[in-house]
């Protein structure tokens, strides 16, 4: 049987700890939440406090550095670097080999081309129709008692006499 926790010595000399994600076997430190839906390669890493989102993708050779924040339904392939700090928003695609800096911001729905290379802080957001298709990915519901209530009030139409 595989071993659930692996030990690994970092660039200080210094042993670290991760568990195996459930879903792919990829290497997670005991302090990031990751969604038990995303899938994480098995040779990629998930570092402390960072976060993945529901039905997220991180591919083989993938690290998820510390603090990072994946959303959901996002992909990140294969061998791409997400620098400490960096927030990346739902339903957003990073090509393989690509490279996000620190503390950058990758907006809901954008496409970040392969190879690519983000400077640390940089924000990148979508505008006009593209951002709009990114936001009506999930539609918006009213809360159940809201519904009942708005069918309770409704009447007929009157009838012209």
């Amino acid at each position: 049987m595989a071993r659930m926790i692996e030990e690994l010595e970092d660039e200080t000399g210094a042993v670290v700890k991760y568990k195996r994600h459930v879903n792919g076997r990829g290497l997670v430190s005991p302090t990031a939440r990751v969604a038990e839906s995303a899938y994480i390669e098995p040779t990629a890493y998930v570092e402390a406090d960072a976060r993945v989102g529901m039905e997220a993708y991180v591919g083989a050779g993938s690290w998820i550095d510390k603090g990072a924040t994946v959303g959901d339904r996002s992909f990140v392939g294969a061998n791409v670097h997400i620098g400490a700090g960096c927030v990346v928003g739902s339903g957003v695609k990073i090509g393989s080999g690509a490279k996000v800096g620190e503390n950058a911001m990758v907006g809901n729905g954008a496409r970040i081309e392969r190879d690519a290379q983000i400077p640390a802080g940089t924000v990148i957001e979508l505008k006009g129709a593209a951002a709009a298709r990114a936001a009506l990915t999930l539609p918006l519901r009213a809360p159940r008692q809201q519904q009942e209530r708005d069918l309770r009030t409704r009447r007929a139409p009157r009838r012209a006499a």
